[in-house]
């Protein structure tokens, strides 16, 4: 049986809010569109460098699995080729970028465009990374335990190591917050995102512990069998 928000909110040990949901989203939306605006410059200059450095198209889209494992389309600048090995399959991700698109990469200038999904309502400022629904339902029970809340275009495994962790621990750590999920929270994480942005990334064992820790109690042994991407 598919798991409702105050199930699974009930399994985590804390009481649903809708009030808060409310007052996030109209927060979210208010920063979403001041960001928006202040961002069009420079994602002018982001659109510019992706063309010379890579042609068209200038954006890549892709179905994603938002709040409740509903479906919807994400946008990114594009940063990476189509280049394939001789068995036809694309080469890892660092062989298909430039210097400049690996740059873009690293400042997250290429996820711009989601600000236009957090004012639709398909995505959060902060939240877990939206994921391809086929790779969510691998996931099972956790899966849609972490599609409680919307995807986020930054978030609490993405300044705890993101690239350098496991899908394991990744999971372990969207799952602490959808659990933990507060308006303090929110802030924290954005503030470390500008850390991560500027210092890189870096696996903090702290807070990863305490995820695993937390995946273990809650979760019955149930690990997560897709790939994230």
């Amino acid at each position: 049986m598919k798991p409702n928000r105050e199930h699974a909110v009930f399994a985590f040990g804390l009481p649903a809010s809708s009030g808060s949901y409310r007052l996030k989203r109209v927060l979210e939306c208010a920063l979403g569109g001041m960001l928006l605006v202040l961002c069009l410059p420079l994602m002018a200059v982001t659109a510019i460098v992706v063309w010379v450095s890579l042609g068209s198209p200038l954006f890549f889209t892709q179905s994603r699995a938002g709040s409740g494992m509903r479906v919807f389309t994400v946008a990114k600048f594009r940063t990476m080729t189509d280049a394939r090995g001789p068995d036809g399959a694309l080469l890892q991700d660092q062989m298909r970028q430039t210097a400049a698109t690996s740059l873009l990469r690293r400042l997250r200038f290429d996820e711009l465009p989601q600000l236009l999904s957090v004012l639709a309502g398909d995505m959060s400022i902060v939240g877990p990374r939206p994921l391809p629904l086929a790779t969510v339902v691998s996931f099972g029970d956790l899966g849609r335990l972490r599609s409680l809340v919307a995807p986020g275009m930054t978030g609490w495994a993405q300044v705890n190591g993101n690239t350098l962790l496991s899908d394991e621990e990744k999971i372990a750590l969207d799952l602490w917050y959808v659990a933990h999920a507060s308006a303090w929270l929110d802030v924290r994480i954005l503030l470390l995102t500008l850390k991560t942005i500027v210092l890189g990334e870096r696996v903090n064992e702290v807070h990863l512990k305490i995820a695993k820790d937390f995946l273990l109690r809650h979760s019955c042994g149930q690990q997560p069998r897709g790939k994230m991407r």
